[in-house]
């Protein structure tokens, strides 16, 4: 049999957001097929009911497209709001005083006051703090604190409608990271079968240890990935630190992180944090306001084209789509203008470079095999992919934190695994069943594969790593130098 064509991968993996848009008939399997790696569910909104439907949408269409797509469900977390107002909406101008109002009605907010569904607010600030509203199109400054009341003086005025954000600046808002909300979603998640699990204000490594706690042994193979949002966590290199250990993966959410520290120190922060990840093993994604005009237009403006090349140049795993594909007029549209803008931004020199961890010692036996093997293949003429044979994903994981131009294939036999991959940048994970195999021709069935999916062929190298025991976690010892066109055991 004739194999297919291999398409050059994207390397950077494009994380889409469901919801009313995706659910429109044709549109998810078109948004499947345009090239997301990663499905997001988010907990914010829609019932468990609506999370379980889609989720088995996503595997039967991604089993009938032969991929592996990974399910992420995003928990809210404690989003602090504004209650209501009798009319909807005020407008406040600048200098006024309004007060947030804990013991208010929470349908009776005017030109004066609001409520505030954060009932400990006024345990939180004192005077001269600033509140941002409306992910900071308003904002407050506090003049007096009188029992339950915040008293306020507008600085940047504007209209100010129902149920809005807030933000301290600077951050410091004691509400824990996973409400009671969460936990119940916890639940649904682990129910459904989610692969990852998205943390909301995670404050340090003890909010993602809890919510591990939570996934129980149920939820095991759950990932979580740390939503990095408060002003707390990015402010102390330890704190940082601690939060990426205690995860699988984090996401530069710069909505409300942008809010807390500001739009001037976002930038650098976003780069660091990407680099810290990559440096520390772990995935990143990068998300928020990426592709954001596309929600009602058809082209992405050269704004947002230049947001996504940094952050595929800064080495980011994922980029991440959210209201564009849950309720945008151009859902597949939006994913393939993502596919371009990251395939274009891949060719560039640098983004196949790498001196990662170059100048460092190495601490396993797996990561020292799976850096070296990126190395040798980036510095090997004539080697065209490198295949990892994997449990739980984690060789090709590593492997991913060196830039490349060539593909890393996971060969793995759990399904969960083979889904887990699909976040890692630079990586495709392929079905590699080994129970019937004997050791001795493990090294050809995978050359074997390799060339019916047509990613390599005749007077190629592949640089294959294994360890001695197959579905051994952490057992990758080895490496190999295969040629195709020979039989090498």
């Amino acid at each position: 049999m004739k194999p297919t064509a291999y398409t050059p991968i994207r390397r950077t993996k494009i994380v889409a957001t469901l919801g009313p848009a995706s659910d429109r008939e044709g549109v998810l399997e078109g948004m499947l097929r345009a090239g997301v790696d990663v499905v997001r569910l988010n907990f914010s909104h829609g019932s468990a009911d609506d999370h379980r439907r889609r989720l088995v949408e996503v595997r039967e269409i991604s089993q009938r497209l032969g991929r592996s797509v990974a399910v992420l469900a995003d928990l809210q977390g404690p989003k602090i709001r504004i209650a209501r107002f009798k009319d909807d909406a005020v407008v406040l101008g600048e200098g006024q005083p309004f007060v947030l109002d804990m013991l208010l009605d929470s349908n009776a907010g005017d030109i004066t006051r609001v409520g505030c569904d954060y009932k400990t607010l006024a345990d939180d600030v004192i005077v001269g703090d600033r509140l941002l509203l409306d992910d900071g199109r308003l904002v407050l400054e506090v003049s007096a604190i009188k029992g339950q009341e915040i008293h306020t003086r507008v600085v940047v005025g504007g209209k100010l409608s129902n149920n809005k954000g807030i933000n301290k600046q600077g951050g410091g808002l004691s509400a824990a990271a996973l409400t009671d909300k969460d936990k119940r979603d916890i639940k649904t998640a682990i129910e459904i079968g989610v692969d990852y699990l998205a943390v909301s204000f995670p404050r340090s490594a003890a909010d993602m240890q809890e919510a591990r706690k939570l996934l129980g042994e149920d939820g095991k193979e759950i990932g979580l990935v740390a939503k990095i949002e408060r002003a707390e966590a990015v402010a102390d290199d330890e704190i940082l630190d601690g939060i990426i250990k205690a995860s699988e993966a984090v996401m530069v959410a710069r909505g409300d992180l942008g809010v807390e520290i500001g739009d001037a120190q976002l930038i650098g922060v976003q780069k660091r944090m990407i680099k810290r990840a990559r440096s520390l093993n772990r995935a990143v994604i990068t998300a928020t306001q990426m592709m954001e005009t596309m929600i009602s237009a058809p082209l992405p403006t050269r704004a947002e084209v230049f947001d996504v090349a940094n952050a595929v140049l800064d080495g980011t795993d994922a980029v991440m789509l959210s209201a564009e594909t849950a309720a945008g007029d151009f859902p597949v549209e939006t994913v393939k203008a993502m596919d371009r803008l990251c395939l274009g931004a891949e060719r560039e020199r640098s983004a196949q470079e790498s001196g990662h961890r170059i100048h460092q010692d190495f601490l396993q036996a797996d990561e020292t095999v799976a850096l070296s093997a990126m190395y040798a293949a980036n510095h090997l003429a004539g080697v065209t992919a490198i295949a990892c044979m994997t449990s739980s994903g984690f060789t090709a994981m590593i492997a991913s934190r060196i830039h490349s131009g060539l593909p890393i294939i996971g060969l793995a036999q759990s399904e969960i695994s083979q889904r887990r991959m699909a976040l890692y940048r630079g990586v495709v994970s392929l079905a590699f069943d080994t129970t019937s195999m004997k050791a001795e021709e493990l090294n050809d069935k995978a050359i074997e594969l390799l060339v019916s999916k047509g990613i390599v062929s005749q007077n190629d190298h592949v640089i294959l790593t294994r360890g001695n025991h197959m579905n051994a976690h952490g057992g990758t010892n080895t490496m190999k130098i295969l040629a195709v066109n020979q039989s090498i055991r």
